[in-house]
């Protein structure tokens, strides 16, 4: 084992976190480019933070030692919006609270959702008809309301389309309340008493309230036997009929800090991913054409069902590719509970340990022609031998998402849909620039027209 992993010097610390501050990506684009694969930057005495860009580093830490690794303290400040959910809880509360969640989104349970999915992406869909040819819409803005309709349809039984504005800022706000903790410094020991003193921090509980209000009403509605067109218990449902070993339900909190959790991730890497699609599609017309040819020749005008899945070869790659290129959850960060050695690099008890699959993505070990926008790379012939950790926008291992079937279902509903009736491109001169935030959302709004298709 090698004594340390190459890295800056202490000194040149300061300039690095001031361009992590203003553009994360490209100081960590910078960074590997002088180091390598596997770069220490020097935090404090004794610790430092490792990024590790590798498939097989990504194994390593998120499958093969995973015990070794929990949530990093960079969690703490989105622990102060979402709480103690699934994405941020870790240890026996983790593990208590995947048991109780992941039977309902195995592959078969979320199937039976596929009818509230399509009920919600008809909905959008006639909305649009109604609007002249050529109207501009906010890509991220539509999506992020057509994956908050499914989310509340499917998991809790509620109409949620007139939350739509309301949550789509409160997340933004949130999200970038959060992104100004974590990439302070001096709030990593207390995002509390940051939060604070922190310009704006008013808005952001404004933020917080706009959504735990939604959260009410939709536990007020069960309990009061209000339900929206249920035929199978949801999610809610599993939730408030949960008892702990000792025979109690859960609390309050923790009812709330599960919903919250699933409103915020459940409907915006699924938002984010289908808006990045309809972008990359609008500047590759034979991806697109290609594309509409398999919708129109699989499905001819229908619906997707279950059966049609392995059919839509294209589509999966193109909702893939997008993915690879704009991982919706950009970073991974884990906090080390043992030594270990990673790739021959030691890593101490302490250290955080970050492995982005947006660098993972376009490695160019890798990928070819990594920055290219080229589904082909996820057809069969070419996916065969790639690692299995060189594309990751679900994590991986026992801490991965455990809404991937369900995500893929719902994009994969929304683009064909969207594609059989209409064509979004857009507007000249505008170039979208990724947002860094706790996901990897468009700087501004993503104006594009909706054409309806000939």
């Amino acid at each position: 084992m090698r004594a340390r992993a190459p890295g800056p010097r202490p000194h040149r610390m300061p300039g690095l976190l001031r361009l992590a501050v203003s553009d994360p990506i490209r100081s960590m684009y910078q960074t590997v480019s002088r180091y390598g694969d596997v770069v220490r930057l020097p935090l404090a005495p004794g610790r430092g933070i490792h990024l590790f860009c590798r498939p097989e580093h990504v194994e390593h830490v998120l499958v093969d030692r995973e015990q070794r690794y929990g949530k990093a303290f960079t969690y703490r400040p989105l622990r102060e919006w979402i709480g103690l959910g699934l994405i941020t809880s870790d240890g026996e509360l983790w593990e208590t609270q995947r048991r109780l969640i992941q039977p309902l989104f195995s592959h078969r349970q979320v199937e039976n959702l596929r009818p509230l999915m399509v009920a919600a992406v008809d909905r959008m869909l006639t909305e649009w008809d109604s609007r002249p040819d050529g109207t501009v819409v906010d890509a991220t803005g539509v999506m992020s309301g057509l994956t908050l309709d499914i989310v509340g349809a499917s998991l809790f039984g509620a109409d949620l389309t007139g939350d739509r504005d309301s949550v789509y800022d409160a997340v933004e706000t949130l999200q970038d309340a959060v992104t100004k903790v974590i990439k302070n410094p001096l709030t990593w020991v207390s995002p509390r008493a940051a939060r604070r003193v922190s310009p704006g921090f008013r808005q952001w509980d404004r933020a917080k309230d706009t959504i735990d209000q939604v959260v009410a009403r939709v536990i007020a509605d069960r309990r009061a036997g209000r339900g929206h067109g249920r035929e199978r218990p949801d999610l809610l449902d599993a939730l408030l009929e949960a008892r702990y070993e000792d025979g109690s339900a859960i609390s309050p909190g923790q009812l709330r800090d599960e919903i919250v959790t699933f409103f915020m991730a459940g409907h915006e890497t699924s938002a984010t991913c289908l808006a990045w699609t309809l972008y990359l599609l609008s500047t590759a017309p034979e991806v697109r054409e290609r594309l509409e040819e398999e919708v129109d020749s699989v499905l001819a005008g229908r619906p997707p069902t279950q059966e049609d899945t392995d059919k839509l070869v294209w589509t999966r790659a193109v909702l893939h590719e997008a993915m690879r290129l704009y991982p919706p959850v950009w970073t991974v960060e884990r906090d080390a509970a043992a030594d270990d050695e990673v790739g021959g690099w030691p890593v101490r008890e302490g250290d955080t340990v970050i492995v982005p699959p947006y660098l993972v993505h376009r490695h160019p070990g890798v990928w070819e022609s990594p920055e290219a926008f080229d589904p082909s790379r996820f057809l069969p012939d070419r996916a065969a031998g790639r690692h299995r950790h060189a594309f990751i926008p679900f994590g991986g291992g026992k801490r991965g998402c455990i809404g991937n079937a369900f995500a893929m279902i719902e994009v994969v509903l929304a683009l064909v849909m969207v594609t059989q009736r209409y064509r979004l491109d857009l507007l000249p001169g505008f170039e979208p620039v990724p947002k860094v935030t706790v996901t990897l959302r468009p700087l501004h709004e993503m104006a594009m027209t909706l054409r309806r298709r000939d």
